[in-house]
């Protein structure tokens, strides 16, 4: 009678993440052939004892070896369960069919629970679970081995039919993308499974939308003063960031510690969570003062930055556009493109480059929009 073989594999592809830690697997052996089998622990060198197979010098020594031999006990009974059916022993029964599916090999626990132990940013953690909503609101229970090329065109139309854009659907397929990325690293799909061998992620030039001049002084003249305080605090983190270039993710970190008065005025200095780049913006000298008048208003800035959730903000400032009387339609991160924009207007691309805190020069690049009022006004230099 065929028999499977089983033993505890530590850093089998020999390389540590960022974090200094390897994966632990269980190798199932048969006739030649070897399946692994992820345990998503993840050890350091010092914590595995290669001789004994056993976890070592951590804190949770015991409970973690005591999940290794659950997890090869789990494995032996469903080789035993094959046996007692009559069927044949081979290392795929123990990846389990249909109802059977390990639990491993189902993509959203998989991705949930890699995102969860991952030591990504949290705005990432975030945008990867909303990735994976959509995807379970599609096909709650998808496996690894279902999600084939046929099954990604079925979700580009299930998204395309919620309306979302073509680069929205880009960065969702990404993300799929990184998760099965991940599962191939951890052994428990081949790579030559990955759909994304064939399906090509599409995408198209994306336009920044900004306000205009006349539209940004239109927000700056509007009269709140009627309506609920939070339309207020809103608008004016609004301004602000129109005036500073501030992404939301920093808007809602900056502390009193983060603004210097210096001799030639006020400076905002901080290191941004998306970049980690170290940004300095001279608040006195950028749009008249303007983000320095606005800070005025708040005796208490821990008050000022402290403001809604972005998607709750974003209903407000729709709210605020429609009393403004503009017809565009923008969020709270239009800001960013605003200052943007009208800083390329009038101040060299290096010097808009350092105030965004961009990496890439070809990042700042793509705010070279020519406004209406800039054509004109060259136009009648012009003479015909």
């Amino acid at each position: 009678m065929k028999k499977i073989k089983y033993r505890i594999v530590y850093n089998r592809k020999k390389q540590l993440d960022n974090q200094g830690k390897a994966l632990v697997q269980i190798e199932a052996y048969l006739s030649g052939r070897k399946s692994y089998f992820s345990t998503h622990i993840y050890l350091k060198p010092d914590q595995w004892n290669t001789r004994a197979s056993l976890v070592c010098n951590h804190p949770h020594a015991e409970e973690l070896n005591y999940m290794l031999e659950e997890f090869i006990l789990t494995l032996q009974m469903r080789e035993l369960e094959a046996w007692k059916q009559g069927r044949e022993i081979c290392l795929q029964l123990l990846k389990g069919t249909g109802e059977d599916t390990a639990s491993e090999n189902k993509l959203i626990p998989f991705g949930r629970k890699w995102i969860e132990n991952s030591s990504i940013r949290q705005s990432t953690k975030s945008n990867l679970n909303t990735t994976l909503s959509l995807l379970d609101s599609f096909s709650p229970s998808i496996t690894f081995r279902q999600l084939d090329y046929k099954t990604l065109l079925s979700f580009e139309q299930f998204l395309k039919n919620k309306k979302l854009g073509m680069n929205t659907i880009a960065k969702h397929f990404r993300h799929i993308r990184s998760i099965l990325n991940e599962a191939i690293r951890q052994g428990l799909i081949p790579k030559e499974l990955s759909p994304f061998a064939e399906y090509k992620i599409k995408t198209t030039e994306s336009r920044h939308t900004y306000l205009l001049p006349e539209e940004l002084e239109k927000l700056e003249q509007i009269n709140l003063s009627r309506k609920k305080h939070t339309l207020c605090h809103s608008l004016d983190a609004f301004l602000f960031c129109c005036y500073t270039g501030l992404r939301y993710s920093d808007f809602i970190r900056m502390k009193q510690e983060n603004f210097i008065q210096a001799d030639n005025g006020l400076w905002m200095t901080f290191k941004s969570q998306k970049t980690g780049t170290v940004t300095q913006i001279p608040l006195s000298h950028l749009f008249q003062g303007k983000a320095v008048r606005i800070l005025y208003r708040y005796p208490n800035l821990d008050d000022f930055f402290h403001i809604k959730p972005n998607a709750s903000v974003n209903k407000e400032l729709i709210r605020i556009g429609k009393l403004a009387g503009i017809e565009k339609h923008f969020s709270f991160h239009t800001a960013r493109h605003t200052n943007a924009t009208l800083l390329y207007k009038g101040v060299q691309l290096a010097t808009v480059q350092k105030l965004l805190g961009h990496r890439d020069i070809k990042t700042t690049q793509v705010y070279g929009e020519i406004l209406p009022q800039t054509i004109i006004k060259e136009l009648k230099k012009c003479k015909f």
